[in-house]
């Protein structure tokens, strides 16, 4: 056969998401970092068979109509860094080829030498030793050979031994890769892929699924009833006209309630705090200055009132199916990434119109993205990702809207909640983002979790189970105990500057746990300002910020 009809074409489209499916775990465990988190494996194969599922339902006439809805589809279902390198790898080969009907060798070349080229583009920094090169590498096989091959089934298993030979030399091109002695999960990712496809067209028939359970939605809505300790959200400005110390400030109200911010930043101070007593906190404000943009809310009676107005779970719709648009009726919105219910509530409680349900084990996709701004009535959007690993899946939302969208790369909770207190209506929204992203290299951000997979990291012997300590990209303790693991990251991240550190406990946190690692960082770090708030996060024990 020389010629890739439609029919094959679909057939090892559903083969290469089964295949990636039944491989997912496999591809999750190449990860080195032993932390829970939304690993490469489980966000290719959400991001492709996500994108399957509505393409096979398109009834297109042409293989390169099929194709450009595949691709389409996995732009608006990517997950993760890997989900979206994935879908610009698919964007490019099938722009290639549009205009077929159907497809023969010379096509798939020029297919796969656009997919590098398109891949490569969408990255701002590529790395070698990644999906990129493994790409690259069968582009470059697949434009150097193709002539020598007359017949299709052989070409394609050409190329597929180019990209397994590739993916071994991942091993070799980054070192910690080599350390660990695996290879790239990205690029595992991509041969697996096209490992299926091929299989389908070598024997007419696909690989069969044996992962039925995979689903491509997002985590569902917290909408339980909140215990809330501290009723009123309280937050403003004072413009500084006495010489009295933000300290002394701090000092007095840190004691009336939790989740306190207060950014000094020269001329003025931005104040966020959960209190019950908000009269004094203003009063104590006063000694400061003016103040400005005061804003009091009642977060018992907000939380009621999302819990009537909570929408039924919304059915999975089609990739063409827009979501419905919020007439525009201010100029700034906000929409933030969060999972626990405290966090969300905090991002509420500083102005965000939108949370995405998502983080660490759960990377939202475009999708998700794009349906939060669609609902946001304002002209511009700010986007808060609070995840590395969700930036590149914001930044595909731009041009899917007619809304301005600047997407400002928090990789933590703390950078998105201190980028939304540095927020000025009066700003246009260039330097909005800028004063945002300033304000997010104050705060350094450590993340207490627990180890998925027995490993062996930068000599650290770290076993299934045990505590861990994540100082920025670094895990920098092992202990037994998250309180242990918590201690070791606030020796490590605080220094003669540090000011504040605040503390966010997660679900499985007990309160009384976290108030004695309060009570014994309050004795260690006598002369910083320790703040203790619930967040309620999944994986993480605690969140530490430090300013």
């Amino acid at each position: 056969m020389n010629n890739l009809d439609i029919s094959t074409l679909r057939l090892m489209i559903e083969s290469a998401a089964a295949n990636l499916r039944n491989n997912r775990k496999l591809i999750d465990d190449l990860n080195i970092f032993p932390v829970p988190d939304g690993d490469t494996g489980t966000n290719m194969s959400l991001t492709f068979s996500g994108a399957t599922s509505q393409t096979l339902a398109d009834d297109a006439a042409s293989c390169g109509k099929l194709l450009s809805k595949l691709a389409s589809a996995s732009l608006r279902n990517a997950r993760g860094n890997s989900g979206v390198i994935l879908s610009q790898i698919i964007r490019g080969f099938s722009k290639a080829v549009e205009n077929k009907e159907t497809l023969e060798i010379s096509d798939l070349k020029n297919a796969l030498v656009s997919a590098k080229t398109t891949a490569y583009r969408a990255v701002m920094k590529p790395t070698e030793g990644t999906i990129l090169t493994v790409i690259r590498e069968m582009s470059e096989f697949a434009e150097e050979k193709w002539t020598e091959f007359d017949d299709l089934g052989k070409f394609l298993r050409a190329v597929l031994e180019a990209g397994e030979i590739s993916l071994k030399g991942t091993t070799e091109l980054l070192p910690a890769l080599k350390k660990a002695g695996v290879v790239d999960a990205g690029g595992k990712g991509l041969v697996t892929i096209f490992e299926g496809a091929v299989l389908a067209f070598e024997n007419g028939t696909a690989v069969e699924s044996l992962d039925k359970t995979e689903t491509v939605s997002s985590a569902p809505k917290t909408t339980e009833a909140a215990d809330i300790k501290y009723l009123y959200c309280t937050e403003f400005i004072i413009n500084k006209t006495s010489d009295r110390q933000i300290t002394q400030f701090r000092t007095a109200i840190s004691d009336k309630g939790d989740c306190m911010l207060v950014i000094d930043d020269e001329e003025i101070v931005k104040v966020h705090i959960h209190t019950n007593h908000p009269g004094f906190v203003l009063e104590q404000a006063i000694k400061l200055g003016e103040l400005t943009n005061l804003k009091i809310d009642n977060m018992k009676y907000q939380h009621s009132e999302k819990l009537s107005d909570a929408e039924p779970a919304q059915k999975e719709v089609a990739e063409d199916v827009k979501p419905a648009k919020a007439e525009p009726k201010k100029r700034y919105g906000f929409a933030a990434v969060s999972a626990g219910s405290g966090l969300s509530e905090i991002f509420s409680s500083l102005g965000v119109d939108q949370i995405i349900e998502g983080g660490q084990t759960m990377n939202p996709s475009t999708q998700d993205i794009l349906s939060a701004v669609e609902k946001i009535p304002a002209e511009v959007v700010f986007i808060l990702p609070n995840n590395k690993n969700i930036i590149l899946a914001a930044e595909q939302v731009d041009p899917l809207t007619d809304k301005q969208v600047i997407v400002i790369p928090t990789v933590n909770i703390p950078q998105g909640i201190n980028a939304m207190m540095a927020f000025d209506e009066g700003l246009e929204p260039q330097d909005n983002a800028a004063a945002m992203i300033e304000m997010t290299e104050f705060v350094s951000c450590g993340q207490v979790t627990f180890a998925a997979r027995d490993t062996v990291l930068d000599g650290k012997e770290i076993k299934l189970g045990d505590c861990l300590g994540v100082n920025g990209k670094e895990i920098t303790a092992v202990t037994k105990t998250p309180e242990d693991a918590a201690l070791e990251l606030c020796t490590q991240m605080t220094n003669e500057e540090s000011g504040v550190i605040t503390v966010y406990y997660g679900e499985e946190t007990k309160k009384e746990d976290a108030d004695r690692l309060i009570a014994k960082l309050e004795s260690e770090f006598s002369d910083m300002d320790i703040s203790l708030c619930f967040g309620g996060q999944p994986v993480y024990y605690y969140i530490i910020s430090v300013e």
